[in-house]
């Protein structure tokens, strides 16, 4: 045991020591700009932080440190193995939003986490762990993905009433069209039914702790006369889901991106006019000229759309990605700056007026926001600063 104890912290000493050549860099103040700003538009709301998909790429662990300093009462995860990774280093309970297969309702650490239940023999069978556990119940409302259908409300609270050991702490739903630019009715449809069935919940003596429906882009939209809770997304790391043509964008216009990505130059190389570079050459050297490798590439998370696009930044010099992206390395043009290996290369900036910022990558390039930050690679290492 003491020998097992030992290896480990060596290892841990190690890990910590070693200097990666890729960094993302997670800002504790923005994070914590953009928590308050939605605490502020919804005093009297509980926040519940969403930290799947590893935090939407910015790290599971990291982000559930930060939100120590906040008042949120829980943090929201997809699947039982992101709970598992926070849930003994956080004070916040921890909100199951997935679907978790009955065979494994054993190992489930039912005195910490709270789980989203979508029928009813899930349901009889976490009863039949004889221990108390909290759940929360989805109604479906118009996103057709998950949740109990209205009609099957009423057989719902039935069973629960008559289980034991479920209690329902929560009801919740999910929009589905919150981030129309130019047509709310879908979803002040989806807010309508959500509130006509939490009056028949209310009616049949249950009294929900959390009532939550909007996300990020909803809780600048819906008005609910039940809902005292809202689960926050992507606001939470600085990205704003509403089109700059949404009048309600500019509501969400001080949010600050949490994530910038830092990479390293690791090899300079002289090009001759006419040379090509990368896969396809796709690049031509228009004259001599100098590039640089990076040791990062679509494993890690820069879009393969980026080849020949995308845009690196070295102080406040924009850098062209040359040729295509390969799996683990780009090449950048060197052009107008003189860098020496080792030195540190931006490629993704929290600001937001910057070629490489998350929103601008974007908008030139017709990403989606949530898929560029979510497919940065776990692997890759994440540290918090100011």
């Amino acid at each position: 045991m003491i020998k097992r104890h030992i290896k480990k912290l060596v290892e841990n000493l190690s890990t910590n020591n070693y200097k990666t050549l890729n960094t993302i860099e997670l800002s504790r103040r923005n994070l914590l700009n953009n928590y308050s700003i939605f605490k502020n538009n919804n005093p009297r709301f509980s926040i519940i932080p969403v930290l799947k998909a590893n935090a939407y790429g910015h790290g599971i662990v990291q982000v559930a440190k930060i939100l120590e300093d906040t008042d949120c009462p829980m943090l929201a995860v997809d699947g039982y193995f992101e709970a598992s990774k926070i849930k003994d280093m956080t004070n916040k309970r921890i909100l199951v939003l997935g679907y978790i297969l009955p065979d494994n309702f054993s190992l489930l650490d039912t005195k910490k986490c709270s789980f989203v239940i979508q029928d009813l023999e899930s349901m009889k069978k976490m009863n039949s762990l004889g221990k108390p556990v909290n759940v929360h119940i989805e109604i479906n409302t118009g996103m057709n993905r998950l949740g109990f259908q209205p009609e099957e409300l009423s057989q719902t609270l039935a069973l629960i009433s008559s289980l034991e050991y479920i209690n329902l702490e929560g009801v919740m739903t999910h929009l589905a069209d919150a981030d129309n630019e130019v047509d709310d009715s879908y979803t002040f449809n989806q807010v309508a039914l959500f509130d006509k069935e939490l009056d028949k919940i209310i009616s049949n003596g249950f009294n929900p702790k959390y009532i939550h429906i909007a996300q990020t882009a909803g809780s600048v939209k819906v008005k609910s006369r039940h809902a005292n809770s809202m689960r926050l997304g992507i606001g939470l790391y600085g990205l704003n889901p509403l089109s700059i043509n949404d009048k309600k964008y500019i509501n969400l216009s001080e949010l600050k991106p949490v994530l910038s990505f830092e990479s390293t130059l690791i090899k300079k190389i002289n090009l001759k006019k006419g040379d090509r570079v990368s896969y396809s050459g796709i690049f031509t050297a228009p004259k001599d000229m100098t590039i640089g490798v990076l040791p990062l590439g679509y494993y890690e998370g820069i879009p393969r759309q980026l080849s020949n696009k995308g845009f690196v930044k070295h102080r406040d010099i924009f850098l062209p990605i040359t040729g295509r992206v390969c799996m683990n390395h780009i090449m950048i043009s060197l052009e107008g700056v003189d860098l020496s290996v080792g030195d540190k290369i931006n490629i993704i900036s929290n600001n937001n007026q910057d070629k490489n910022s998350v929103e601008q990558i974007c908008q030139i390039n017709n990403l989606f926001n949530y898929s560029l930050v979510t497919c940065l690679a776990e692997s890759t290492k994440r540290v918090i600063v100011t």
